[in-house]
């Protein structure tokens, strides 16, 4: 008799406590989603992205005054394939071009913040320039990051519409940085319009999955299982991906283009050990510039020069 009843009391305890597993790992699920994917965290003021591009790159300020007072800073607005409102800023170059560059910002960043390398082409290299908002950043409509994996369809929006601005037979080149650059290796493994020549990739992930992990052990010293699988199957019911399918390393091995791997030695953030895997699974033909001493997305703004001269150098072997 005794003993049943501690079998019960044994059977109540593990019922117990697989119910709070169960329970803390669903609401850590949509905790975790809501952190990582949620808009509110994003810096959309225009006023303040403008401050800090000008704190941080004085040379900003001149060409966007010049920009605005010849009316040169166009603000472009589409509906996205989800019903959306999605914004970019169009540039054209001071001088007639067929070359044309889409530019992709990071994570809670916005246009505004992409501007140096907006500079970089159009004032540098007289470019075209097109700098999408991507969805729930900037200007773009949207609650919930997407990580680039819905991104990549608006990107192929936006070059739509470039052709329809700067010609039917325009040359692009598609830059982004950080998740911008992730967004670019999503694109790349898309068909696409044989517009589109070659792809410059700054310090991407290989996937949303790799990243977000290395954040969950980073941030709160906690292992993929069972959050991050109960958090992508969440995304997967919610926005109809999952953090597995979001792959720039599985789209890479699809792209026939050109592209240019950059990555700081420095950068612990999307840690360097990512490039080696995307440029290995890319086929050629491909470039690689490991950047000594940069951290995350810092590597225009530690060697400018260089960096044009590098882009400058592997861009004109495509874009004409």
């Amino acid at each position: 008799m005794v003993a049943k009843k501690v079998i019960k009391i044994i059977k109540y305890l593990l019922l117990s406590l697989l119910l709070l597993f169960v329970a803390s790992t669903v609401g850590g699920s949509f905790y975790m989603l809501d952190y990582s994917l949620s808009s509110k965290h994003n810096n959309n003021d225009e006023a303040e992205s403008y401050k800090y591009m000008y704190d941080n790159y004085p040379y900003l300020h001149q060409w966007v005054d010049s920009l605005n007072k010849a009316s040169a800073l166009k603000d472009t607005f589409i509906i996205g394939n989800e019903n959306n409102k999605l914004h970019a800023y169009f540039i054209a170059a001071n001088k007639p071009t067929k070359k044309t560059a889409i530019l992709v910002h990071g994570y809670t960043d916005n246009a505004i913040r992409m501007m140096m390398i907006g500079y970089l082409y159009n004032h540098d290299l007289n470019y075209n320039v097109v700098l999408p908002d991507l969805r729930a950043h900037g200007k773009s409509e949207g609650n919930t990051i997407q990580m680039g994996w819905k991104d990549r369809i608006d990107v192929i929006h936006w070059i739509d519409v470039a052709k329809g601005i700067y010609g039917d037979s325009i040359n692009i080149v598609v830059h982004g940085i950080s998740m911008g650059a992730a967004t670019t290796m999503m694109v790349s493994g898309e068909n696409l319009p044989t517009n589109v020549k070659c792809f410059v990739e700054d310090c991407g992930y290989t996937s949303v999955w790799d990243e977000f992990s290395k954040e969950l052990e980073e941030r709160f010293n906690l292992p993929e299982f069972p959050l991050m699988y109960a958090t992508s199957m969440l995304c997967d019911i919610k926005y109809n991906w999952n953090f597995k399918e979001a792959s720039p390393l599985n789209q890479v091995k699809k792209c026939r283009l050109p592209m240019f791997f950059i990555h700081g030695d420095a950068d612990t953030y999307v840690p360097t050990w990512m490039v080696y895997p995307l440029y290995e699974a890319k086929p050629a033909p491909k470039e690689l510039w490991i950047v000594r001493g940069a951290e995350h997305a810092k590597s225009y703004k530690q060697n400018p020069q260089l960096y044009l001269a590098k882009v400058k150098a592997f861009t004109d072997k495509y874009i004409k």
